[in-house]
This record gives C-alpha cells, sequence and structure tokens, in this order.
C-alpha cells in the first residue's frame, strides 16, 4: 500500500513541475473554498477526535492542539490567502556567469519533489503543509496522529475534491490513513521516491526519523524557550512581553518554558512576576534564590530546565551576568527561540551574537517564531537545524536548485 502512495506522489512531482503560479494559486484557492464550503464537515470529523482524546485521557495541551474551530477554520484559510499572495520562488534565477569558456551558466529554484511529513495532534497543520507544498510544486505524503484521523481524512478528501475541480493530479496530497507505526518505519525507507522528510513532533519521534530513515530529515519543533530580563529592562514592559510569551498559547513550541533573571534586580521583579503570573494560574517552579525572594515559587529540579511545558508552568532561574544567561542556554536550550529584554546595547549584541538559536529576539516575545507571523503564509515546520533550512519554514525551504549551463554548441578544451 505504501509503495503504491509513494509512486503515486512520485509521479504528481512530476506532474506539478509543469503547473504555472496561476494554476498553483488556482489550486489553493479551490482548497479554501471546499475548507469554508464544509465547516460543518469538518468540525463534526473534529468533534470524533476530541472525544476520542478526551475519553483516552489526553491531557490540555494536546487537547488545545487537536481542537478546531470556526475560528480557527478562518484564521487556516486567511493563512491560505497570504500563501496565494506571496511571490513563487519556483523558477527564480540566481548567480547567472559568463564563463572563460564560453558557457553561461545560472542557477534555478526548482521544487523538493515528494516531502513526507509526520506529525502529531495538529490538524491545522494539514492545510499548512498542503498550501506550501503546492505553492512551490511539491508533492506531499501525510502521516499525522491517530488522535487527528478523523481531522485529516477529511480535510484530505476535501482538498482531494479541490485539486481534481482544477484539473490537478489527485496524488499531489496524500494521507497515511492506517495509523500503524510500522508504516512510519516504511515510510523512512521510501528513499527512491521521497526526498525529504518532516517529523513534527516530540523528541521521541524526531530520534524514530534520524535513526531509521534513509531520506535527509528536518528537525526542529522541539522548543525549549528561554527569555532573560536583563538588569536594564523596562520591567512593566517585561511583565507583559513575560506574559504573552507564556500564558498567550501555553501548548506550542514557541511559548516560554524558562525565566532567567539579572541577580541586579530579582528582589525587586521577582514579586511583581510571581503576581502578574498568578492572576493567569501559571504555576512557578524557581531556584533556590528565587524562592529566597518570594515563597510562592515552588522548587525546580535540574532536569525541570530541560522541559519543553507545554503548559501554564514556568522555570526561573537567576542568573549573575549576561554571559551566565548565555550558558544556560546554551546549555538546556533547543536552539529553537529565545529572547533578551535589555535597554542595554552592549548586552542586546552579545546576546543575539551568542545565542545560537534559530529565532533569537531583543525585546520582543519568543511567541512571533511562526510562519504566518514571520510573513510566510505558514510554516511547514520549525527547524532548529542548521543544514537547508532554518527557523519557521516556508516557501523558499521547500525548493532546491539546479545548475543551467547555456552554451552555442560548447565542447570543452
Amino acid at each position: 500500500m505504501l509503495k503504491n502512495i509513494a509512486e503515486a506522489a512520485k509521479q504528481a512531482s512530476f506532474d506539478l513541475l509543469k503547473a504555472s503560479t496561476i494554476q498553483k494559486n488556482t489550486a489553493l484557492s479551490a482548497i479554501k473554498k471546499h475548507i469554508l464550503d464544509n465547516k460543518d464537515i469538518i468540525l463534526s470529523a473534529n468533534e470524533l477526535d476530541m472525544n476520542t482524546g478526551k475519553s483516552n485521557g489526553l491531557n490540555e495541551s494536546l487537547l488545545d492542539r487537536l481542537l478546531l474551530t470556526s475560528e480557527r477554520l478562518d484564521t487556516i484559510c486567511a493563512d491560505i490567502d497570504t500563501v496565494i499572495g506571496l511571490d513563487d520562488p519556483v523558477g527564480a534565477e540566481f548567480d547567472g556567469k559568463q564563463l572563460e569558456s564560453g558557457l553561461f551558466l545560472k542557477k534555478r529554484k526548482v521544487p523538493l519533489g515528494v516531502i513526507g511529513v509526520i506529525y502529531e495532534a495538529r490538524p491545522n497543520v494539514t492545510i499548512d503543509i498542503v498550501s506550501l507544498t503546492l505553492k512551490t510544486g511539491n508533492a506531499c505524503i501525510l502521516r499525522g496522529g491517530k488522535e487527528t484521523l478523523n481531522s485529516n481524512i477529511t480535510l484530505v478528501k476535501l482538498i482531494t475534491k479541490a485539486l481534481v475541480s482544477v484539473g490537478f493530479n489527485e496524488n499531489c496530497v496524500q494521507l497515511i490513513e492506517d495509523p500503524n507505526r510500522s508504516l512510519v518505519l516504511e515510510l523512512l525507507k521510501m528513499d527512491k521516491y521521497v526526498d525529504m522528510i518532516i517529523p513534527r513532533g516530540g523528541q521521541k519521534l524526531q530520534q524514530v526519523c534520524i535513526e531509521n530513515s534513509t531520506i535527509p530529515v528536518i528537525t526542529g519543533g522541539i522548543g525549549i524557550c528561554h527569555l532573560f530580563v536583563d538588569s536594564s529592562a523596562d520591567q512593566t514592559k517585561a511583565l507583559e512581553v513575560i506574559e504573552n510569551a507564556k500564558v498567550q498559547r501555553p501548548s506550542v513550541c514557541n511559548a516560554l518554558d524558562t525565566l532567567l533573571v539579572h541577580n541586579e534586580i530579582a528582589a525587586e521583579f521577582i514579586p511583581k512576576l510571581v503576581v502578574s503570573l498568578g492572576k493567569k494560574d501559571v504555576f512557578l517552579k524557581g531556584c533556590s534564590d528565587s524562592i529566597s525572594i518570594d515563597k510562592r515559587i515552588a522548587p525546580i529540579q535540574i532536569d525541570d530546565y530541560d522541559t519543553e511545558w507545554l503548559s501554564l508552568t514556568l522555570g526561573i532561574k537567576i542568573v549573575d551576568t549576561v554571559e551566565d544567561a548565555i550558558l544556560h542556554i546554551r546549555t538546556h536550550s533547543t536552539a529553537h527561540s529565545d529572547s533578551i529584554l535589555t535597554q542595554n546595547i552592549k548586552n542586546a549584541d552579545l546576546f543575539v551574537m551568542s545565542v545560537n538559536s534559530a529565532v533569537v529576539y531583543v525585546n520582543a516575545s519568543t511567541r512571533f517564531s511562526d510562519g504566518s507571523q514571520f510573513g510566510l503564509g505558514a510554516e511547514v515546520a520549525v527547524s532548529t537545524q542548521k543544514l537547508h533550512a532554518r527557523g519557521p519554514m516556508g516557501l523558499d525551504a521547500l525548493t532546491t536548485y539546479k545548475w543551467i549551463g547555456q552554451g552555442d554548441n560548447l565542447i570543452r578544451s
């Protein structure tokens, strides 16, 4: 079964090479229309997944990731519109040069081919992936989690109808409907047909892909995110940024996990922090120095600094210098998103230069690490590695390039 899916996807990727930007945008518009016209069907399928998830004891953060609402579908469709409005990178030519041999050499951006995406309880990811892969002329094979099976089956059926309605190969987008985990291992060996694997899930899933795939794997999406409050930070504004980073949507990968506070302001700032976040039901766990300042903070274990909370829990640590903050981040970060709040330009520059994460912020919330917020329309993943792509992966990250040499019946001397 899986071989048939992969072969069909490869053929669809060849068909997509001939699709113009106008044709691809037309397909995306059709997908958007099918989603908006069938909201009730989608939400009914999602309700089945939500009920099953609750019965199976999924925690609140996973249920939040699983949930689709009419408003969330509207947001998803708005992101499709954004992707439609973006420039198509495919076909762009660059680095052209005339060689002494007479050969004119240039590079042209082309699709990767077939992209396999393995993800968990995030049905909105289905649409994000489809919109970005189609716009860049890539076929995709989707393997969502069993928690989202009804939602994903419904979404992909609607996507297929939309593609067929505008003359596209229906196999441009395919879903592995069987939740059997052995199929993941089988997919990871399909290097004859699949050009890239993107796992969007926890550390266990990513490690399985790294250890078993014969296909290049893009890792990322695990975000142990830090925010350092420097001694010169505006404390009132800092509280607002921290609340946004932690509370706005605690179940996502760009939410704040560990707060580092400069010791020069800790005695003044931490009680304000406890009151502010206490109103939002945030559970605070901190080092002994932070507890000595405010007893409402619970003790933290050293391993907790390596935890992506995905909930209303926040770790706190007091540090003596910006260098100590950088060292802590180097030790515990997953290289996703880290931020400094400061009025000291020298410290800001040092932080940006020294923190080796995919996204580094100065005086901003980590919640901005998102394809939509970055103006990419959506994202297929947030890469925390260094090769090929880094940070939120939009259209450009789903292309490669080929060299094109043009001559006049040239031969090499």
